[in-house]
């Protein structure tokens, strides 16, 4: 318990309170919900009598019972991820336009619009509209959501605050299932249009929240609006605009922007080709959130009843309820410990305690046979519960919270929308080419449990990709990932990284490779007329550290008189 209240504990030597900054981070990671509980409901309302009788196109099961073809049961559950890969690509564009703030809430109108179209549909085809215009909303709001919360949080609980965003995707998918039970058994088609309605509830509240919450200072700096920055700094942190800490961190957020803008541009193309080394965070972030889906976990969240009960397992819904609650709670301990472990320790812990148990369950299989013995059944059921909780740990939480961290502010929003997109397409992949994997009939593969091979080999290769590629940021502003980035050469060398770069000096004074200014005035001089000439070939406008200060203060004395504190 001492290791995880270290995680939360705000160091002493930060002014203010961190609060809001915290109550706002959470508040805007409940957008999880909408993604976990229409990915939930989905897949129970697929199983209940009455939506096979409503919207069944002819197709008879061997029972003489109507329901839907395997070829529109994988449309509708897939069109979702279809939409929302969409829905990253297109949040880079309205994010850096609107603002993260308007566009979250852009997006949740979107999601509502395919919710309701969903509550409305009498047929298929409609039914996947409503579904795809809600992926596009939940897109959007999967790369906004983190985005917001890094650029808003401070860094001591950065990450904590971001892993609750995968909290929040777990919820939702309990929640659905609690309301799935207490619905699929109404007669009429109340029993799928209550569950389909119900994440309006929770859309709109959180649209409502979005209104009267501040825009990222980030994203503020990045369009020029200094003195917007500074007000939205001073709610977040409950400083006075005039107060030292504020005006210092503001400061170093403006000279890094400055500096990221003086390496390159910010298009699309700089994502791969710019610096410092985006095309190393570009491949890191879209190799996490691919490498993510391709550890098997939405194999058990999109098919898990079906695959368990063709498994031989008695009651497979039980059984995937209790899945739920393990992923739910399993995300707790990520939780706390994603600060103090720190994130290349945490995902690849993740890596081998997946790949054990998946490679277990696939071996038992293998050796069993498909005589779905009672032993063989507790087997799987005891290792899925342990892979669950190692993912729901790491790799589900900790894959957000660097992918969020890891790029420079010009080009945050197009490099998270990317990688974002990745993940997602792996997602529609999944959901439509598993069930071919595990099918048992004829031209098919029919590995039934021995697909726990494949997500093992490709958990074993995440371990060499953390190890080779992902740096550790814990504890480390995002402006100080800069830094690391160009100082440190290798990944498994950055837990030792220790930020001595002042953008603030580099802007002033001129690149020190050390970034300890001059000690001695005259050099401080020379470096200052240095500057002054790199800045004018950059097209930057600072000068010297006076102009500099002298700037600031008189910032100070006109907004002195806003009190913004509380």
């Amino acid at each position: 318990m001492a290791v995880f209240a270290m995680g939360w504990q705000k160091p002493d030597n930060v002014a203010g309170s961190s609060a809001p900054a915290i109550m706002v981070g959470l508040f805007v990671a409940t957008g999880g919900l909408l993604f976990g509980y229409d990915t939930g409901a989905i897949n129970g309302i697929l199983a209940m009598e009455t939506f096979k009788n409503d919207f069944t196109t002819g197709y008879v099961d061997e029972e003489k019972n109507p329901g839907l073809y395997p070829s529109e049961i994988s449309l509708i559950v897939a069109m979702l991820s279809a939409g929302t890969a969409t829905g990253a690509l297109v949040s880079a564009p309205i994010g850096d336009c609107w603002g993260r703030r308007l566009s979250l809430i852009f997006a949740i109108g979107v999601f509502c619009a395919g919710a309701i179209i969903q509550v409305c549909a009498t047929n298929v085809a409609l039914l996947v509209v409503g579904r795809t215009l809600a992926g596009i909303g939940v897109g959007i709001v999967s790369v906004l959501v983190p985005l917001y919360q890094s650029e808003m949080a401070p860094k001591w609980i950065r990450g904590t605050l971001v892993c609750a965003y995968q909290l929040s995707i777990t919820a939702g998918l309990l929640a659905a299932a609690t309301v799935n039970i207490l619905t699929y058994q109404l007669p009429s088609a109340a029993a799928y249009r209550i569950p389909i309605g119900l994440q309006l509830t929770w859309a709109l509240v959180l649209a409502l929240g979005l209104l009267i919450l501040p825009e990222t200072p980030r994203y503020l700096v990045k369009r020029g609006l200094k003195d917007a920055a500074a007000l939205s700094l001073s709610r977040l942190r409950r400083l006075d605009i005039t107060h030292p800490a504020l005006i210092e961190e503001l400061a170093e957020i403006e000279a890094n922007h400055e500096y990221e803008m003086a390496l390159g541009p910010d298009t699309y193309k700089d994502i791969i080709f710019g610096e410092p080394h985006l095309g190393r965070r570009t491949l890191t972030g879209c190799g996490l959130q691919m490498l993510q889906q391709l550890t098997g976990v939405n194999f058990i969240m999109y098919y898990g009843t079906t695959f368990f009960n063709g498994a031989g397992v008695d009651n497979p819904f039980t059984i995937s309820l209790i899945m739920q609650v393990i992923n739910l709670v399993s995300t707790f301990p990520g939780l706390f410990v994603v600060e103090s472990w720190g994130r290349r320790k945490l995902l690849i812990v993740g890596s081998v305690g997946m790949a054990i148990c998946q490679l277990l369950i696939a071996s038992f299989a293998t050796a069993s046979g498909d005589n779905n013995q009672p032993t063989q059944n507790q087997i799987l059921i005891i290792f899925v519960a342990i892979y669950i909780f190692f993912f729901a740990a790491s790799w589900g939480p900790v894959t957000w919270v660097v992918t969020s961290e890891i790029y420079p502010l010009k080009v945050r929003a197009k490099s998270m929308s990317v990688s974002t997109a990745s993940n997602w397409i792996l997602n529609f992949g999944i959901a439509y080419g598993t069930p071919y994997l595990v099918d048992t009939s004829d031209g098919s593969p029919g590995l039934g449990s021995r697909v726990f091979f494949v997500w093992g080999a490709f958990c074993i290769l995440s371990i060499a990709f953390v190890w080779c590629m992902v740096y550790e940021t814990s504890k480390i502003s995002l402006e100080q990932i800069d830094e690391m980035y160009e100082r440190v050469e290798h990944a498994w060398n950055s837990r030792s990284f220790e930020p001595s770069w002042s953008f603030q000096q580099m802007r002033d004074f001129g690149f020190s490779e050390s970034g300890i200014p001059p000690a001695d005035p005259q050099l401080e001089l020379q470096a200052s007329n240095a500057s002054t000439s790199q800045s004018d070939t950059a097209g930057s406008s600072a000068t010297n550290t006076t102009t500099a200060n002298s700037q600031d203060a008189k910032m100070a004395s006109q907004m002195g008189n806003i009190d913004l504190s509380y």
